[in-house]
């Protein structure tokens, strides 16, 4: 996800091209690193979000219930499982597009709004792959190819098109190539570990289970600090930490740079060194179940601090969000988050989310499976961002996702926004849309 900017695809940064063509690459030949070890299941990268890229990959290897399998994929499947279990090393290729129609528009702009993300993904586990190993390394990538099917983006729709301040399929824009993670990801099987390079910061803050833009609710107040929080964008360089304090109570914390340019990531070394604008982050949180099921069932706090960013104009701010999802009966999930801000750059300066998930298979496997979603949020538009004195806005969505096969699914959704702030002549809009994933 990225905070939405005004950005048009720039041919001459090369760069971020020649990157996107190295991963692709080594997405084709995955190379060295052989060993005669084979990965444990505690090796298997698990602590960060379930849109970290090795938890959305392993996901994908837990078998669920689909409409239709294609059989002659299978060789294509098992020939990656060896290539992982030889070398440490997998990778996916996914394609999202998404269609968004709103009831209305502002005078003078379009009703519909639609796009597409390409990604390259993989990791690479370069140490400790031997089963008695204490701790394990891995190289961690994800880059994108945005692009534009309409003259309207959807990830700037709501906000330009009918006033609302809010985001809607946040990370479809038109970037073009577009760096989100590059790192290097140390975990010890004691519970603790770090990452330390180009991170996407909503991996590691505010974690929990239907917080993904690419798989589940579209409108960001469901998901990262329900709006509240002055988040980097993608490719923000950084250092996380986290581990677990007790059997089920973890800590999680780092600090990432405010200035990130996914389109331009390597000036990011300048921004983070010259500039000192970082965003700083601390999450206690404490598992009512399963330590794999950290996300799921969970209660915890987090703490934000933004710097003042002087060449935007953005004043330094902070705020607190506090989360709470259960799980019962195998297939529900409920959940209650909410949060509020002073200053700084977020959307929203009070919000609060709740709703829940069913997932006819059972709950378990982020991003994958037929699932239900349903939330209600309330939110208070920032006034250090807005100005003051506009109206409270009320969100209601609700989606169901469709695993067709293991490599296809489709997401309709439907929104009812309550009277949005910047747009004083509407007291509602309904919002409808299909999003669409093919992964390989």
């Amino acid at each position: 996800m990225n905070r939405v900017k005004t950005i048009r695809y720039d041919s001459r940064k090369w760069s971020g091209c020649l990157l996107v063509m190295l991963l692709v690459l080594v997405s084709v030949y995955p190379g060295f690193a052989q060993s005669s070890g084979q990965l444990t299941e505690s090796q298997h990268a698990k602590f960060g979000g379930p849109d970290t890229v090795p938890n959305r990959i392993e996901s994908e290897r837990v078998d669920k219930d689909t409409l239709y399998e294609f059989a002659f994929l299978k060789p294509y499947y098992e020939w990656k499982d060896e290539i992982l279990e030889k070398y440490g090393y997998t990778y996916a290729l996914d394609y999202y597009p998404i269609y968004l129609k709103a009831s209305d528009s502002l005078p003078g702009t379009d009703d519909d709004a639609a796009s597409a993300v390409m990604r390259f993904s993989g990791f690479w586990q370069l140490m400790g792959r031997a089963e008695d190993s204490k701790s394990s390394g891995t190289l961690v990538y994800l880059a994108e190819h945005r692009h534009r099917y309409t003259d309207n983006l959807p990830g700037e729709f709501a906000l330009e098109s009918f006033g609302y301040t809010g985001f809607i399929g946040i990370p479809f824009t038109d970037d073009g190539w577009h760096l989100t993670n590059l790192y290097w990801n140390q975990e010890w099987q004691n519970g603790f570990g770090f990452a330390a390079g180009f991170l996407d910061v909503t991996d590691w803050v505010d974690v929990w289970a239907l917080t993904s833009p690419w798989t589940d609710f579209y409108n960001f107040v469901f998901s990262i600090g329900a709006a509240t929080m002055d988040l980097p964008d993608d490719a923000a360089l950084g250092l996380g930490v986290g581990g677990w304090l007790a059997e089920t109570v973890y800590l999680i914390a780092g600090f990432e740079d405010l200035n990130s340019d996914p389109t331009d990531p390597f000036e990011g070394f300048e921004t983070f060194f010259s500039d000192h604008e970082y965003f700083k982050h601390i999450e206690i949180g404490w598992v009512t179940s399963t330590r794999d099921q950290y996300y799921l069932d969970n209660i915890h706090l987090t703490l934000w601090h933004a710097d003042e960013r002087d060449e935007i104009d953005v004043e330094d701010g902070w705020g607190a969000f506090l989360s709470f999802s259960h799980t019962f009966a195998e297939k529900w999930l409920i959940f209650a988050r909410g949060g509020f801000a002073e200053d700084g750059g977020s959307l929203l300066e009070r919000s609060v989310s709740i709703g829940g998930g069913f997932a006819p298979g059972g709950i378990g496997a982020p991003g994958f499976g037929h699932q239900l979603g349903f939330g209600v949020n309330w939110g208070r538009p920032n006034d250090a961002l807005f100005g003051s004195d506009l109206d409270d806005q009320y969100t209601l969505e609700a989606y169901y996702r469709v695993q067709v096969s293991k490599e296809f699914s489709i997401t309709p959704d439907i929104q009812f926004l309550v009277d949005p702030a910047l747009n004083p002549e509407e007291d509602h809009i309904w919002v409808y849309g299909l999003r669409a994933r093919l992964s390989f």
